[in-house]
This record gives structure tokens, C-alpha cells and sequence, in this order.
């Protein structure tokens, strides 16, 4: 009884997979009437052709086979029953076999094929979502929404001139590829070996000075394709990228801050992104240079183009800002019709933000590049857990309800100075469909 039982339901369970295949949007069901409709008329042509030499053959031999093949023996329903069946199983079986052939090395083992192709339309059909920033912040942000959508392009600052990127930059004369690479990699669909191989990074004493395989990859794809765009757009194809990775701008530019040093009434003026939380004091403002940087066009087609454009989390001073510095960007930001998410830091960091608030990383964006760009300011609600060292929680203060907040726990329980990339992306789907309504699957 129980051996039947539990057959009964595998038969359940793989008949409702073997119907899935019939759900809307997945694009099989016209291949499948194609595939129909011909072996049918081979069928017909074929059957024409045994009619023929039905009625013209003499030979009692001969009538004899056909009959035997033809199935006279039994009532015309009976052969007509038998007959169908045959054909579809025939051709059921071939499928399978066919998908199993060409299609499973390329396919997660612990799913259907009906499943992924399901998923796979779902986030083809995704919202348009440009997220904006820099650093570990984006890449799990980015990490988290391509769950839920495919459609994405990730805007990265070109400022960075620290560790392997800015090694690169000086000697090679390209633009820092640090941070693509981390949104390269967080995009990734095999985040499991070669998004590890791209992040794997050489130690100081193997001769390579602590550059990153991915760094190096890139760099020597500039110089096989020309340019620095297109070797994005490569390591993007050999990773197997859903989304777009881009550079604010394609020109050479520097970050440069105003410290206020601490105790003195005395600013300084910093240069370089990787110097400026190196020098004690508080940040007053920072600038490119040059300071009017030509912003790269696709950029700006994405951004007008989106349903949400995502601005943190990050660096504030250093990973943020230095986008929003770029005027035909912001612009661009301010003309669009998607609506506009900030998402604030977890925690505050040292040599930037520190004892900084919500409202504090909200006003000194806006001292940067005006009031009302943002709809919707997100900020964690959860303060559990243990911080590094100099590390506080940024809470929200009442500088932040000029805009409208949505609160909610965001936090990585494993390093709670992070957020948690699924919670991050569920909260910014649920806020833009609370705006537009769900997407049709």
C-alpha cells in the first residue's frame, strides 16, 4: 500500500512537471506545435505512400506485410488508439532524449529544465534597474537583484587609485577596473568557481604585487580590443553576465577632498580616493578632477530609460559621490521618470562617516548635488550583533524624514555591518512594485 502510494505521487509530480511546460511565456509550446505539425505530414505522406502501393500491388505476399503493419486484424477505434499513442509517446520520448543530450551539461542538476527556463523568462521579462556606487556595497546589492530581474546595469566610479587597480592605472594608463570587476563577479552566473577565479587575488610575494586575476584579465583585454569599454563588455560575456557593468565616464579623473582636521579650525585638501580616509578630520566636500567630466552615453540611456535607479549602498565620499560629481549623470538623474531609491549604510565608516546618521549621509549628498533627488530613502531597523572596532550603527535621525523612509531589517546576521543581499533586493522589488504594480510572470 505505501509502495503504491509513493508511486502515485511521483506519477503526480512528474505529470504536473511534464504540464508546466504548457504555462504561458516560456516559449516552447509554438516549437512544439511546429514539431507537431511536421512529423504529421511526414505521417500523412507516409501513409499515402503505403496506400498506394496498397491498391496497386498484386502480390499476396505483400498485402499480407501491409496488413500486418496496417494492424487490419483489429477494429478501426482499437488501431487508431494504438496507432496515436505510439506516435505521441514516440515523440515525447524523443524530446526527452533530445533535452537530455544537448541541454543537461549546460543545466543545474538539482532542477527541472521547465524551472529554469520559467525563471530564466521571468527575469528576461524583469524590471529596468540601474544601481549606482562602488565597492563590496554594490556587488551585494547586485548579488541579490538578479533574483529578480536580468534587465540591470550597474554604474561604477572611475576614481579609485588604491591597492591592484591603482597599481594598474599608473602603469598601464587604464581606468581602475577594481569595482567592475566585483559588479562583474557579483553578476555572474557561475559565482561558484569562475567569479572565485576572477576575485582570486596573487600574494606579494609570487611577483604579481597583490593584482587580482580579474584586474589583470581586464587589463590585458584593453589592450587586445582597444578599448576599456570593450573589455568590460568581454569579461562580461566570459563570465556569463545577466546586466550590464559601466563606467560613469571614460575620461581619467581624480578624487579630491576638503578635511576638516580635527580640534584645529584648519582644512586640508586631499588627493586621491585612497588617501581621503587616511587623513584624520571630517570630510567638508570633494570634486573631480577635471570637474566637469563628459558622463559615458550609455550611461545616460540607462538611466533614462529605468523603472529604478538605486543609488548606494557604498562609500559615501568615495564610492557614491564621485558618480553624482559627474553632471551630464545627475542630469540625467534628475530628467528620468524611474524612481529613485537611496539606500543607506548599515554602519558608519572610519575616515568618512564616522558618528554619521541617516540624515547626515542624506545632507551631505544634497550640499553635493541639491535637495529632492531621491523618492524613497531605505535605511536598516535591526541593530543586533557585534561591530568592528570603531564601527557604530547608523540610526535614523529626524534630518532623514524629509523623505519618505521604508525601515526594515536589511542586516547579514554573519557580518552585521553588511547587508544581507536577499533582504536588500526583496525590499527595493517590493517598493518599486508597491509603485507599479507586479509584473506579469
Amino acid at each position: 500500500m505505501k509502495k503504491s502510494a509513493t508511486w502515485i505521487n511521483t506519477f503526480k509530480r512528474e505529470a504536473l512537471g511534464v504540464l508546466r511546460w504548457l504555462v504561458p511565456g516560456l516559449g516552447v509550446k509554438r516549437w512544439f506545435a511546429f514539431l507537431l505539425a511536421g512529423i504529421t505530414l511526414v505521417g500523412v505522406g507516409f501513409a499515402y505512400y503505403l496506400l498506394d502501393v496498397y491498391r496497386t500491388t498484386p502480390l499476396d505476399n505483400v498485402m499480407v506485410v501491409i496488413d500486418f503493419i496496417s494492424l487490419r486484424f483489429f477494429p478501426r477505434p482499437v488501431r487508431v488508439a494504438i496507432f496515436l499513442t505510439l506516435g505521441l509517446g514516440l515523440v515525447l520520448w524523443g524530446l526527452w532524449g533530445l533535452n537530455r543530450a544537448l541541454l543537461n551539461p549546460f543545466l543545474r542538476k538539482d532542477r527541472r529544465l521547465v524551472d529554469q527556463i520559467a525563471d530564466f523568462r521571468r527575469r528576461e521579462r524583469g524590471s529596468r534597474v540601474v544601481t549606482m556606487g562602488g565597492g563590496h556595497g554594490m556587488a551585494t546589492l547586485l548579488r541579490g537583484l538578479k533574483n529578480f530581474t536580468y534587465n540591470l546595469t550597474a554604474i561604477v566610479t572611475v576614481a579609485d587609485d588604491g591597492g591592484s587597480s591603482g597599481k594598474l592605472r599608473q602603469s598601464l594608463g587604464i581606468l581602475p577596473p577594481g569595482d567592475i570587476r566585483n559588479c562583474l563577479a557579483a553578476l555572474s552566473n557561475d559565482e561558484a568557481m569562475l567569479a572565485q577565479l576572477f576575485q582570486y587575488r596573487f600574494s606579494d610575494d609570487s611577483g604579481l604585487g597583490g593584482h587580482s586575476f580579474g584586474n589583470l584579465f581586464i587589463s590585458a583585454l584593453v589592450d587586445v580590443t582597444g578599448s576599456f569599454e570593450e573589455a568590460v563588455a568581454e569579461s562580461g560575456r566570459v563570465l556569463s553576465v545577466h546586466g550590464r557593468v559601466l563606467p560613469a565616464t571614460l575620461h581619467d579623473v581624480q578624487l579630491v577632498a576638503d578635511v576638516q582636521l580635527p580640534n584645529i579650525e584648519k582644512q586640508v585638501r586631499v588627493t586621491g580616493e585612497s588617501s581621503i580616509p587616511e587623513v584624520p578630520g571630517r570630510v567638508r566636500r570633494v570634486y573631480l578632477e577635471p570637474n566637469n567630466p563628459p558622463a559615458f552615453p550609455p550611461v545616460i540611456q540607462a538611466i533614462l530609460a529605468a523603472d529604478m535607479v538605486v543609488i548606494g549602498p557604498g562609500s559615501l565620499y568615495t564610492s557614491i559621490l564621485p558618480n553624482l560629481l559627474v553632471p551630464d549623470l545627475l542630469s540625467a538623474l534628475h530628467a528620468t521618470r524611474a524612481l529613485k531609491v537611496y539606500v543607506v549604510n548599515i554602519a558608519t565608516q572610519p575616515g568618512e562617516t564616522s558618528a554619521y546618521g541617516a540624515g547626515d549621509h542624506i545632507y551631505a549628498l544634497e550640499e553635493h548635488v541639491g535637495a529632492g533627488l531621491f523618492d524613497v530613502i531605505v535605511c536598516n531597523n535591526r541593530y543586533e550583533g557585534t561591530l568592528p572596532a570603531g564601527v557604530e550603527w547608523v540610526s535614523l535621525d529626524k534630518r532623514a524624514d524629509r523623505y519618505p523612509i521604508y525601515g526594515t531589517d536589511l542586516l547579514d546576521v554573519d557580518h552585521p555591518w553588511r547587508h544581507d543581499s536577499e533582504k536588500l533586493a526583496r525590499s527595493l522589488m517590493d517598493i518599486l512594485y508597491d509603485r507599479t504594480g507586479p509584473l506579469s510572470e
